[in-house]
This record gives structure tokens, sequence and C-alpha cells, in this order.
């Protein structure tokens, strides 16, 4: 007959291991970048044309079977606060938020269009590479997990505060269908592009790679 004395310190030995397989998993999951809020800084010119240089040009797919709802947005992120409302937070300045994390008060400027606002009624936050153009070079074969992941991404520079319109009269193009207003920001939006294009390994066209070529010159 096992006692109960006999079987406790088969317990005990069993809960270190166990301790250090969830510590590992969390230093895991704490190094993909799930918990970070803050996108890293702009990719330099030369990363940028080398990662440029990596990516498979290709004819885009199409949009068949694509949707929105196939790229679930927003996640929560901590607590009350989700992607949006997170992205609003960090862009802004003087941001306050109300118990639910919605923003009552702060200042956004767009860096597309140099716009600046005081409602975030007025800001929508972009998709660096929009949905339907992840869709079209590669997103369209990956996992309903994995176009989550890309949906929210706060780590690569894939989600920022702009202008509403702005943002609407972008829609799901590329840069050589459409590029910001604000030239000064060419250098920059190319440079957040190719990051996360070569993050991702999405395919670009052609025209695409000579457009992202053009605005890598307003560099400095």
């Amino acid at each position: 007959m096992i006692t109960s004395r006999n079987r406790e310190p088969k317990i005990k030995k069993g809960l270190p291991l166990l301790a250090a397989v969830i510590v590992a998993l969390l230093v895991t999951v704490w190094q993909s970048g799930v918990f970070d809020t803050q996108a890293g800084p702009p990719a330099s010119a030369a990363s940028a044309q080398g990662e440029l240089a990596e990516l498979v040009v290709q004819a885009r797919s199409g949009m068949g079977g694509y949707s929105r709802d196939k790229f679930p947005h927003w996640a929560t992120v901590s607590g009350e606060c989700d992607t949006r409302e997170t992205v609003l937070e960090r862009d802004g300045q003087d941001v306050r938020t109300d118990s639910a994390c919605r923003p009552t008060a702060g200042t956004w400027r767009s860096p597309y269009d140099g716009g600046t606002w005081t409602k975030a009624s007025d800001v929508d936050i972009d998709h660096t590479v929009p949905l339907g153009q992840a869709w079209e070079s590669g997103a369209a074969s990956w996992t309903n997990d994995q176009r989550k992941a890309f949906a929210n991404d706060l780590t690569r520079p894939q989600l920022k505060a702009v202008t509403d319109n702005v943002n609407q009269a972008k829609g799901d193009r590329a840069p050589d269908e459409w590029r910001p207003p604000l030239e000064s920001d060419w250098c920059t939006y190319a440079t957040d592009w190719i990051t996360v294009k070569h993050y991702y390994k999405l395919t670009v066209t052609q025209a695409e790679k000579t457009a992202l070529t053009d605005m890598l010159t307003r560099c400095r």
C-alpha cells in the first residue's frame, strides 16, 4: 500500500521542473514580442535596400476569397485595452483614457499628411502593409492565427495613427499605387513597408519594388 507520505516527495520533486517549464514559456513569449507595445526605430535606408533585394518579386495573386474578417482585429493587449487603443495611446501626446481604455483627450499628428487632431474619432489606425495587400502577396495561405498576429503587430512598424480620410484614400494600395501626401514621409514609409514585408516573407511586384527604390532615394 502506498501512503500519502510516500507520494509527497514525488509531487515536490516535480514542482521545480514544472516551474522551470513555465518560466521558459514566459521568456519565449516575451522574446517573441507579444507583450511589446513600442515599435522599433525606423530601419536605415541601407538595411531596407538589402531587405528589399531579398524579397521575392512576383505578380499579386488577386483578392479572391479575401475578407477583413480573416485578419481578426483588434486583439486585447492588456486589461481593457485593445490594439487600436494601445496605438492611439502610443502615438498620441498627452493622451487620457477612461476606465474602458477609450481615449478621452489627446493630440495626434498624422505622419502621412502632417494633420494634427484632438479627437480620436478623426484618427484611423493604418496597417502600413494593408490587409488586402498582404492577402495578395502571400497571406492568403496563412493560418487564421498568423493573420491575426499580422493585423495586430505592435512590434514591427505595421500600425500607426493617421488621418482617417487619408487612410481611406490609401485603402489596400501598394506604393506603386499610393504614397503619403507628405513627401518628407516617403523614406520612413518605404523602410517601414519593406521591414514588414521582409519579416512576414511577403512578395512584391516589380512596379512596387521600383516605387520603393525611388522612395528610398528620399532618405538622407
